[in-house]
């Protein structure tokens, strides 16, 4: 008992791969398909419980997902008829825990419980789940959505630890959210990415979800101040950063300058190597500029301290990565 599946491109995608596949509930036995679907939605999603709703339309259920990978992020298109299902705590396992999805209504309604907040979703809504909290959603129409699926150790790259989207519903119409769906709409309707572009393309949409998540979390990245020195900061990268240099530049003490870092576990100097190291891994990924070169462009002594630093953040060496961009 299967769904119908295809695929083109490749079936686990690395930094610098990226591969689709298509889920259809197409040609299945109706008895068969809500045992399938729970499964299509566990593996595209996150493992759940999934029953249809009843007093759905007496037709066939229907049920679609697309999925495209993108490096180490995934694109899933959802297409569904009225369903039910829950995710309690006895299907988060702890890979789970790093799982965390960026959701765009883009047809119909749906319910959404996740902890103890609980929101109704219509067109245009987004919504970020954890896949450490238990859910739950209730959809009564035929209904689509996009979800964004990444890992927190990903988004830590660029929001630095201890980030949180908090209680307060993200406004589609936030010019955040707008960009961000609109680079999503892209990046749905693209064709195959060379490597190169792969790497671009997940970096990027990583920067994007920040964006939303400093716009809409109510964890220091949302503080105006806070969000004031991080610009200023990307401004700055190729010259010298120091804390005095921040505060003089937006009117506060030092140690103001440390207490909005320190209050998210982070420090100055942290951050910056940390903005530094992803300036240098997009420059490694848009062309051969020697590593060496990268490195002393951006405030590394040399290319063993670069490497060490890349490697701590990244988990491989710049060449390593560089390496994976390539064709094969």
């Amino acid at each position: 008992m299967t769904a119908v599946c295809t695929a083109s491109g490749t079936e686990e995608s690395g930094p610098g791969e990226s591969g689709t596949e298509e889920y259809s509930l197409a040609g299945v036995a109706e008895g068969d398909r809500e045992e399938l679907w729970e499964q299509v939605v566990s593996e595209s999603h996150a493992p759940m419980r999934l029953r249809f709703a009843t007093g759905r339309p007496p037709r066939p259920f229907h049920g679609v997902v697309r999925r495209r990978r993108i490096g180490d992020l995934e694109l899933v298109d959802c297409e569904s008829d009225p369903c039910d299902g829950v995710r309690p705590r006895s299907r988060i396992g702890s890979a789970d825990d790093d799982l965390v999805g960026v959701l765009v209504t883009r047809s119909g309604g749906e319910l959404m419980m996740q902890g103890e907040n609980g929101r109704r979703l219509r067109p245009g809504d987004l919504l970020v789940w954890e896949g450490r909290l238990p859910a739950r959603f209730s959809v009564r129409g035929r209904f689509a959505k996009r979800t964004l699926i990444t890992r927190r150790s990903a988004l830590d790259e660029v929001l630095g630890r201890g980030w949180s989207v908090g209680d307060r519903p993200l406004d589609g119409a936030e010019p955040a959210a707008r960009l961000l769906v609109a680079y999503l709409d892209l990046l749905a309707g693209s064709g195959e990415l060379p490597p190169s572009a792969v790497a671009a393309a997940r970096n990027a949409t990583l920067e994007l979800v920040a964006g939303l998540v400093r716009a809409g979390g109510d964890a220091p990245h949302g503080t105006g101040l806070r969000a004031a020195m991080e610009a200023w900061i990307d401004r700055h990268l190729g010259e010298e950063i120091t804390p005095a240099a921040i505060a003089a530049a937006h009117g506060v003490s030092v140690r103001t300058v440390y207490r909005a870092f320190e209050s998210s576990g982070d420090t100055v100097g942290a951050h910056v190597r940390g903005r530094r190291l992803l300036r240098a891994r997009a420059e490694l990924a848009a062309g051969s500029v020697p590593v060496a070169l990268i490195a002393r462009n951006w405030g590394f002594s040399d290319s063993s301290h670069f490497s060490r630093a890349f490697r701590a953040r990244f988990g491989t060496s710049p060449s390593a990565y560089r390496a994976t961009l390539r064709p094969r």
